[in-house]
């Protein structure tokens, strides 16, 4: 540990730290073992498949029921779990266990990977996040095996329900229903009101983060004293769950909805709306869409979960704090406020620099892949937003991606899971600003 500290920043430990996880469970991945036919699988696509597994993506290149054996889909599982909590997590939380001393460099990495604002409880937090993660999978795992168990064995049922569980929690969007066909995901249940709302539960909790489950969990139901956070988060969250819903409806209610009762159109433009904030399954046809619902869709992913969580995107916060920042210079206000607190020049600096960050790399991302192969904007767009914002929903691509096209987005769930901020810090290693300020010259702009 002493050289890794010496050596390695924080950024770079947890930058490294998902390298190691994605590279041996691509190794697990293609062993014979790992495949229903026993036939060992490419590198490229194990790689693929275990940086999906380990960025709780979802993007598959083959599906994951008919083409993994259970121990594969076992391998995926545990892979999953470990990305979504992150390895630093489990590790603090075996140490407390076996009573080891946490040390400070240790404690800091943990908040970085957490992405908490404070280093001090972040020991208690780590017991609270393992705590109610097993809660939380636990109890969605055990109504999912119960409602399983209608049309399955038990003990199958049983499995079904604690993979989905764990995959819905992490906002991963690994599935078993090839069973059903093919990358159905869960459209076979589109109706089903148990199962959907155990899964659009699970995405909800594991994307608000865990900072605001610890604030929630100190101050129950008490809005008023909620940190500033917590509040953006909630309410970005309903705004968008909501929102995204009503305009799903009314771009569906003519086409991929069409003839369903009133009640499962409900359902799915809510379960759409939900699984797009990072989580990947669909109870409709995504490849069906109409263009404008796969253009809300694509926004809906590229801004994500909550920062501190399972899901990704740029964060509601993120966008949040953009909206904020315009409507203050809009205004020509000097500070730009919310709820009666002002933000700080620091979190605009970064809410810019993340947005800008990912839609450059949104867009490389899609020229290169439209150049290398005869792939619809539209939808190397869409595969590449919900590769960058760990979603995992496709129109159907993936699958014929040649090798370049699945680098790329190998690279854009790294650094989707890890976050693009990140990533850039930890190229800078210990280097630090000198303490000079440069002239100042004023430009035009707009």
């Amino acid at each position: 540990m002493k050289f890794f500290t010496k050596r390695l920043t924080q950024t770079q430990m947890i930058v490294i730290g998902y390298c190691l996880i994605i590279f041996i469970g691509a190794g697990l991945l293609m062993l014979p073992v790992s495949t229903r036919t026993g036939v060992s699988t490419p590198a490229v696509d194990a790689l693929f498949t275990s940086t999906s597994a380990a960025c709780v993506t979802g993007l598959v290149i083959a599906d994951t029921f008919q083409y993994w054996s259970t121990f594969g889909q076992c391998v995926i599982l545990a892979i999953i779990q470990i990305g979504g909590l992150g390895f630093m997590t489990i590790g603090v939380f075996f140490a407390i266990i076996l009573r080891r001393k946490i040390g400070l460099w240790t404690r800091g990495t943990l908040q970085e990977s957490v992405n908490i604002m404070q280093v001090g409880g972040i020991v208690r937090l780590a017991k609270k996040i393992m705590v109610g993660t097993l809660f939380f999978e636990g109890l969605g795992a055990l109504i999912l095996a119960f409602r399983f168990s209608e049309t399955m064995s038990l003990g199958k049922a049983v499995y079904f329900g604690v993979f989905h569980a764990v995959s819905a929690f992490c906002n991963a969007g690994f599935d078993l229903m090839g069973e059903h066909g093919a990358y159905s995901s869960f459209t076979p249940y589109y109706n089903d009101w148990v199962v959907n709302l155990v899964i659009m539960s699970l995405i909800i909790i594991g994307g608000i983060g865990f900072f605001v489950w610890n604030d929630i969990s100190a101050n129950k139901l008490s809005f008023k004293k909620y940190r500033l956070h917590t509040k953006i988060v909630l309410i970005s969250t309903f705004i968008l769950v909501f929102g995204g819903a009503a305009l799903l409806f009314f771009f569906e209610q003519n086409h991929t909805i069409e003839g369903m009762p009133f009640g499962d159109k409900v359902l799915c433009s809510l379960f759409g709306s939900v699984t797009a904030r990072t989580a990947g399954f669909n109870t409709v046809d995504t490849a069906a869409l109409t263009d404008s619902s796969k253009l809300l869709t694509s926004i809906l992913m590229f801004i994500g979960g909550s920062p501190g969580s399972t899901a990704g995107g740029i964060k509601t916060t993120t966008f949040v704090v953009l909206l904020i920042y315009v409507n203050a210079n809009l205004r020509k206000e000097a500070h730009c406020n919310i709820m009666g607190r002002r933000l700080d020049d620091g979190s605009i600096r970064k809410a810019s620099a993340v947005l800008c960050i990912n839609l450059f790399s949104v867009i490389l991302a899609v020229l290169i892949i439209i150049t290398v192969q005869p792939v619809p904007v539209m939808d190397a767009a869409f595969e590449v937003i919900s590769a960058i914002g760990t979603v995992g929903m496709s129109t159907g691509i993936t699958r014929d991606l040649v090798t370049v096209s699945k680098i790329v987005l190998i690279f854009l769930m790294y650094c989707g899971r890890i976050g693009s901020m990140t990533f850039a810090l930890s190229l800078r290693g210990h280097k630090t600003e000198p303490p000079i300020k440069v002239p100042t010259e004023q430009i035009m702009i707009g």
